[in-house]
């Protein structure tokens, strides 16, 4: 997990740790530590602006005169990257939850958003079992009603969560059913209603105002955006037009074990400037994990 950017790092100590660097040898440490970023799936953006704020605090790191600089060099790194790396609380997320049911009645309301083949039904899944060991009580709302089997899809997971889904029929309108579930669970015990929608290519504007309309219309009281860590530069640009799009409050990352470059994580928090929530770690529903700085740092710095 995260080979690329570890080699990156690792790349670069060798050459700043052992003799101090000119100003233009450590240029051109950072433009060949540049390349390897973009390689390993960091954004162009992303990748200069973690080199303009290394360059001057690798200058003015005091090299011994036989090497061995390598711990101060770490903790240049590990300030640089805890700037960029956003991280959410996910105990904050539950309190919200209780809160509202407690103190209004009313459920607390998460729109799920994302492009095609992220992971994004599953994952609600996972959340929805999440949500039922801190003794909440979801419900799923089966808003992607452009394709059958993906309807059939969610009822299926959400059986096996053990939670009710509120479903209509194949071409009906997502936003209805996004109020019908609301609707819905303010009569019940429930105190989430999860909204699964439908994969939204970015290039696709149509899809992205009927995406709108549901925000709209279920009046949401966070959106997550659930992107696959394996897409890289593709991911960036989704989350960019989602973010501007629809606005977005968390992230969650799937694939992350599967994932050997691991720059989604920087470049999803350097440019629209939103936690990462959770992170996929494989098929189970166990397999959600809440994202922490720490874990990412560990796993490049070690």
């Amino acid at each position: 997990m995260l080979e690329g950017l570890k080699k990156a790092f690792q790349t670069l100590t060798e050459r700043v740790s052992k003799t101090r660097l000119s100003e233009k040898e450590l240029r051109d440490a950072l433009e060949d530590f540049k390349i390897q970023l973009v390689s390993s799936d960091v954004s162009i953006e992303t990748s200069e602006h973690i080199a303009e704020l290394l360059r001057p605090r690798l200058a003015e790191v005091q090299v011994p005169r036989f090497g061995g600089g390598e711990e101060t060099i770490m903790k240049v790194y590990r300030d640089v990257l805890s700037e960029i790396l956003l991280d959410a609380s996910p105990e904050k997320l539950l309190e919200e939850i209780r809160l509202k049911k407690d103190t209004s009645g009313e459920p607390y309301v998460i729109l799920f958003v994302g492009p095609n083949g992220g992971g994004k039904t599953t994952t609600i899944a996972k959340i929805a079992w999440w949500l039922k060991k801190n003794r909440l009580i979801p419900v799923l709302a089966c808003a992607d009603t452009f394709r059958a089997a993906a309807i059939e899809q969610a009822k299926k997971l959400a059986a096996q969560v053990g939670i009710r889904a509120v479903s209509q029929r194949y071409g009906a309108d997502p936003a209805a059913v996004a109020v019908d579930t609301i609707i819905s669970a303010k009569g019940g015990r429930e105190s989430v209603v999860l909204i699964d929608t439908a994969g939204r290519s970015e290039a696709k504007k149509n899809l992205l105002e009927e995406m709108k309309k549901i925000k709209r219309t279920s009046n949401p009281d966070c959106v997550i955006l659930v992107l696959d860590s394996l897409t890289g530069s593709t991911a960036r640009e989704q989350a960019r037009i989602f973010h501007n799009d629809v606005g977005v409050n968390y992230v969650i990352l799937t694939k992350m074990d599967s994932d050997s470059r691991g720059g989604l994580a920087l470049t999803v928090c350097h440019e629209i400037k939103r936690p990462i929530l959770f992170i996929g770690v494989g098929q189970g529903l166990d397999d959600l994990i809440p994202f922490q700085k720490e874990f990412l740092l560990e796993r490049i710095l070690a």
